[in-house]
């Protein structure tokens, strides 16, 4: 049976199951009931399709709540040729949605760990990234989950992420402060306890 959720174990694992997911139909009548609450009329002819269409496209945008990052980060290499410095991969596109007001959260993604003898695909790391963002979210959380995922299932020697994104609760509504950015940083392990490491990365993030 299809399930929501309540909430972000630190695994990374799906969230825990709090109760039945609601069905089709009363996904669509939720979005007929906001159409009149905003003074539209769900019954005119260019929205009469909207409600499957918006319950289609949440489905679509909320799809981390169906993947285990488990699962994505389960296989790793150890040919690595004795490699054992910095592995990064920056500029990682995401989109996700501020829980508070659910309006997109738009950014990009730098994730880096040191190896202890096993290395993962490199689109692991930007799937990873994909399934957190697609979740309602607050940015620090995405930066801490993001990490200690990695963290627990890789047993790297460090982990650092860092993710620079616009918020469309500051953009659109509230302040309109449009082209302001967050920037938040989490750190474990050698990236954590060795502020040189900290400079490296950032230094390796923003070396063009």
């Amino acid at each position: 049976m299809d399930a929501i959720v309540k909430n972000f174990p630190g695994a990374g694992a799906k969230p825990d199951v709090a109760e039945a997911r609601p069905s089709q139909a009363e996904a669509e009548e939720a979005v007929r009931v906001l159409l009149r609450w905003a003074g539209e009329n769900p019954g005119r002819e260019g929205l009469l399709d909207t409600p499957k269409r918006v319950a289609k496209a949440y489905r679509e945008l909320f799809a981390g709540y169906e993947l285990n990052v488990q699962d994505v980060l389960g296989t790793t290499f150890e040919e690595v040729g004795g490699y054992d410095d910095v592995v990064l991969v920056r500029d990682i596109p995401f989109f996700s949605h501020c829980e508070h007001h659910m309006v997109p959260i738009v950014g990009k993604a730098h994730v880096a760990y040191l190896p202890a003898g096993r290395v993962l695909g490199l689109s692991k790391i930007a799937r990873v990234v994909e399934i957190f963002g697609r979740r309602l979210q607050t940015q620090e959380n995405m930066t801490a989950q993001i990490a200690r995922s990695i963290e627990e299932t890789l047993k790297p020697r460090g982990v650092a992420v860092m993710i620079d994104a616009e918020h469309m609760c500051m953009s659109m509504r509230g302040v309109n402060k449009q082209g302001s950015t967050t920037l938040t940083t989490s750190f474990t392990g050698t990236f954590k306890n060795d502020p040189a490491e900290q400079v490296r990365f950032m230094t390796m993030v923003r070396n063009r």
